[in-house]
């Protein structure tokens, strides 16, 4: 049974709430990977939490997803069929209940599976309901014949949406890296998720493939009004799709609010750049910043 609470919040974009973090700290014996953060994603909305290397970003997506629990702090879902606190949840009801799907920094696909049947696996929990937990596949029950067929038909619109319809059969191993970045969203989207958390889908993408990723995410925002959270350090993918950026730095929020406001906040600007807040941007890095910049265009001078 999940436990229903009332959480109030507000999104900065004014947006409904989707997630609550009320003063998350997260310490590992003497060390504080995350100190006293709040924030607010919105349903239907692109949250980025960007900072440098070893800021907190992963260790907020373990928390949320159950992997860490907490040292103190409140993680709210505001579930469709009603409110969840998460931390209260064990890990592995937090996919499945409260319906979160997560990508990793490395990929953790099934090599050897092919790519459709990487798709139809992440749909086991539902498959495995429709079943009783017995063996009523196995003896054709026509009530999960038809969940079988659903699955793969969930499937297939996600191969499409991703391009890679024509590469069902094969091992999703042999697939381009950034096809398999492609595929564990498609696998992610298979859950049927509340909220979809990516950690760096982005992470050695070439600028071809960062656009499509782009156009893949506001795709699932849009049109399957998901709320996604999103870590990143491709500024280029961040400043272009979000809709609500947080910054931490050391475990600490320093920025939060629009991509034009986190842009120009010298708080940003120091703890990448250790620059004071009256010296002007190095003129790659004001380009990388920027979300005018398009698919495979060189930085502006």
């Amino acid at each position: 049974m999940i436990e229903r609470v009332s959480l109030p919040a507000t999104v900065p974009s004014g947006a409904a709430p989707l997630l609550t973090v009320d003063h998350l700290t997260m310490q590992f014996g003497g060390l504080i990977a995350i100190d006293d953060l709040s924030m607010v994603a919105g349903h239907s909305e692109i949250t980025a939490i960007i900072g440098p290397n070893g800021a907190g970003k992963t260790t907020v997506f373990n928390c949320l997803t159950g992997f860490y629990k907490p040292t103190i702090g409140r993680l709210g879902l505001h579930h469709p069929d009603g409110d969840i606190l998460l931390e209260r949840m064990e890990g592995f009801r937090i996919a499945q209940e409260a319906r979160i799907a997560r990508t990793f920094q490395n990929i953790r696909l099934f090599p050897a599976m092919s790519v459709l049947e990487n798709l139809v696996a992440a749909q086991h929990n539902k498959l495995m309901r429709v079943s009783g937990y017995t063996m009523l596949g196995l003896f054709g029950w026509p009530g999960y014949r038809q969940a079988e067929q659903d699955a793969v038909e969930l499937a297939r619109y996600w191969l499409d949406h991703v391009g890679l319809t024509a590469r069902a059969d094969d091992n999703a191993g042999a697939l381009p890296y950034g096809d398999q970045r492609r595929l564990e969203i498609a696998r992610a989207m298979c859950t049927e998720p509340v909220l979809l958390c990516l950690d760096e889908p982005a992470a050695g993408l070439n600028p071809r493939e960062s656009h499509e990723l782009n156009e893949l995410l506001l795709y699932i925002r849009d049109e399957h009004q998901i709320g996604i959270l999103l870590i990143e350090h491709d500024m280029s993918v961040v400043m272009g799709i979000s809709d609500h950026i947080v910054v931490l730095d050391y475990g600490r929020k320093i920025s939060d609010g629009t991509p034009e406001a986190v842009r120009n906040d010298p708080n940003v600007i120091r703890a990448y750049l250790g620059e004071e807040e009256d010296e002007e941007l190095p003129p790659e890095v004001a380009a990388d910043l920027s979300a005018d910049r398009g698919p495979g265009e060189e930085p502006r001078a």
